[in-house]
């Protein structure tokens, strides 16, 4: 199975509130405060700026609009270094163009820089620590800062900033054991409110084919189905099932299982698809910023495994899949 993470910014997401009453620590009970503030402004704010995403000496560099009206909740996501890639989001619709171009996909993700947060922020609270760290200015404003701290080492630690006003999220880094930074967006540039351009504000129009009907698997491009007897023995602490899916693969004849889990920040994919022994087939370990993907047949199935965790993390969990019946 070939996963493409060479450009993360516009990979499809692998992954995807009520916070504790009986909470003693007054500390944590502002941090979690802050978390809902963080979470709301990403989705109810008009902005419109330019962030950097950075792995090892790889960087991209992107320009974001986000605005609300009384139609819903828009996006816009353009890459400024080479060919041209952007996605237009309009509510649940998503537009995507690669070159010339445009596709319109039938699902979305609510996890993109700055939208990090999850709706459940108990999740966090279960599976991290969190702690307040120094604040900073960053792209013009004043920034509240929060570590996130795993209670284990099979996940990575988490180091945001948000403006101290708003709540919009300014800049996000992956932190390994070691404690370096392997992977962090951050704005440069970025204007909240005001006269943002919403010319780019597209509805949806006939004559645009769907992607998945375009593979002509519509039935089975990402829908919810009966459970197919794969389960996972040895998740992480904390990881929880979101769904489980058919989805269409480029150059599958049948669509590969795919079980998603998250612990509210991080998420790890199960994918099992059928082996045909060809160059794609082949088992081991690939890393991409905190992106890791390890690959293993199982009896007749190839199993991968992608996630936003440590390597032994995606090779634990693909060690326990196993099948258990219908």
């Amino acid at each position: 199975m070939q996963i493409a993470v060479a450009n993360p910014i516009f990979m499809a997401a692998l992954l995807l509130g009520a916070v504790p009453g009986a909470l003693a620590d007054p500390f944590l009970q502002d941090e979690l405060k802050w978390l809902e503030t963080m979470a709301i402004a990403a989705h109810q704010t008009d902005y419109s700026g330019t962030f950097v995403y950075q792995y090892g000496s790889h960087v991209e560099t992107s320009r974001i609009t986000h605005v609300v009206d009384a139609n819903g909740e828009h996006g816009r996501l353009e890459s400024l270094d080479g060919l041209r890639r952007e996605i237009i989001r309009n509510n649940d619709q998503v537009w995507c163009y690669l070159g010339d171009r445009k596709i319109k996909v039938d699902r979305r993700s609510d996890r993109e820089f700055p939208a990090l947060l999850p709706d459940q922020l108990s999740l966090l609270n279960e599976n991290y620590l969190i702690k307040q760290v120094e604040e900073a200015r960053m792209a013009g404003f004043n920034a509240h800062g929060i570590l996130f701290q795993p209670k284990d080492n099979l996940r990575y630690s988490h180091r945001m900033w948000a403006d101290s006003n708003s709540g919009i999220l300014l800049k996000a880094e992956v932190i390994d054991e070691r404690g370096a930074v392997i992977e962090q967006y951050a704005f440069t540039q970025l204007t909240m409110g005001g006269n943002i351009d919403r010319t780019w504000i597209v509805q949806d129009k006939p004559g645009i084919v769907p992607i998945s009907r375009q593979r002509d698997t519509a039935r089975m491009a990402g829908m919810p189905f009966k459970a197919s007897g794969w389960q996972v023995d040895a998740l992480p602490a904390g990881f929880r099932k979101i769904t489980e899916v058919r989805r269409s693969m480029h150059g599958r004849a049948e669509p590969a299982i795919q079980m998603v889990f998250s612990d509210g920040l991080a998420g790890i994919s199960v994918f099992i698809e059928t082996t045909d022994n060809d160059e794609d087939d082949h088992p081991g370990l690939t890393s991409q910023g905190a992106i890791q993907i390890y690959s293993k047949v199982v009896n007749d199935r190839l199993v991968t495994v992608v996630g936003e965790v440590p390597p032994q993390t995606v090779m634990q969990v693909a060690d326990s899949v196993r099948y258990a019946g219908e």
